[in-house]
């Protein structure tokens, strides 16, 4: 790939100019199996020169560590990166393998505070809710994020796994920048109601997971077979058993129009992915994770392809078919709560 750069779009009404894809940190410290800093690295300087200026953490990454390991990253690119991290899953002091999803507004104070000083910045770009606790009122929640907005710690707010009625409702406390949510080709549930919302809102989509966990650039077959024992995926009920080979086959159409444009299948997923902006008439900016400056730069070259009429309705019935829920607790998916 040469060095031109990716194109640009606004995240919200308001929020800032990033590239048309962004970078999922996670995998650079969780998650996934077994990680190499030196590469991450390089994937993150990697990424910069393309033009992906979206960094998306989390502090529920390795409970911190991911945001640690970001933090001399953006330290040194601060003014030309937008920072995107969350709160909400929290872990219980009883049990340090679970994770609790917290809203409150006491614990997103405490949670922004700390994820600033992992950060070692005065302010974060874009502060998600990372999932939605039903038992707090929405209007509580923004509402103390809109706090954070005015006191300066926080630019731009951003909601994750939230039904169409969650954004409406947080959209009247505060402006809502970015809703993240799993959308690929296996996963379209938002297409029904939270895009409609967002277009007409003013709100960017920030698409998770757009390759499926890997799945769908056809990297693993089978979690428990090809996966290390440490890896997050081999708990998500697609990739394993009989709902693997299932959903192995659906990769065929996918493969097919790899080859017509000779790219790979991952590059296929990302620019169906990509091309849902036009579909949908709403900035879409999918934030793919890697650990791999190749990889990075396959993933920023699907930005420039695109997929005919006929490739697009060939790849159509592929996520009515799919086996098996995104996530074993559904708990952390809106899918259930439309």
């Amino acid at each position: 790939m040469t060095d031109s750069t990716i194109p640009t779009a606004q995240l919200g009404a308001h929020g800032p100019a990033v590239g048309v894809q962004g970078l999922g940190c996670m995998g650079m410290s969780f998650a996934y199996g077994p990680t190499d800093a030196e590469a991450s690295r390089a994937t993150l300087e990697r990424a910069l020169e393309l033009g992906i200026t979206l960094y998306d953490t989390a502090d529920a990454y390795g409970q911190g560590e991911n945001e640690k390991f970001l933090s001399p990253f953006f330290k040194a690119h601060r003014d030309e990166v937008v920072i995107a991290t969350k709160f909400a899953l929290a872990i219980p002091p009883d049990d340090p393998t679970r994770r609790i999803i917290r809203n409150d507004p006491p614990y997103i104070r405490q949670a922004v505070e700390a994820s600033l000083k992992r950060l070692d910045v005065d302010a974060i770009d874009l502060y998600y809710m990372h999932r939605r606790d039903v038992n707090v009122p929405i209007e509580e929640s923004v509402g103390t994020m809109a706090e954070l907005v005015r006191e300066g710690k926080v630019k731009h707010l951003g909601l994750s796994e939230v039904t169409a009625t969650e954004l409406r409702a947080a959209q009247d406390i505060h402006p809502i920048a970015a809703v993240q949510s799993e959308w690929s080709l296996f996963s379209r549930d938002i297409e029904a109601q939270v895009v409609p919302a967002a277009r007409e809102l003013g709100v960017a989509l920030v698409p998770y997971s757009p390759l499926g966990r890997g799945f769908l650039t056809g990297s693993f077959t089978n979690a428990d077979k090809d996966l290390t024992a440490d890896d997050f995926r081999r708990q998500q009920p697609r990739f394993t058993g009989d709902n693997a080979a299932a959903n192995a086959a659906l990769l065929e159409p996918v493969r097919t129009v790899a080859e017509a444009h000779g790219v790979s299948l991952g590059q296929i997923a990302l620019a169906w992915v990509q091309q849902q902006t036009t579909v949908h008439d709403l900035p879409v900016i999918p934030i793919p994770g890697t650990r791999k400056p190749g990889r990075v730069e396959e993933n920023a070259a699907a930005t420039g392809i695109e997929l005919t009429k006929e490739e697009l309705e060939l790849l159509e019935p592929i996520a009515g078919q799919v086996a098996g829920d995104r996530y074993a607790d559904m708990r952390f998916s809106s899918a259930g709560r439309e």
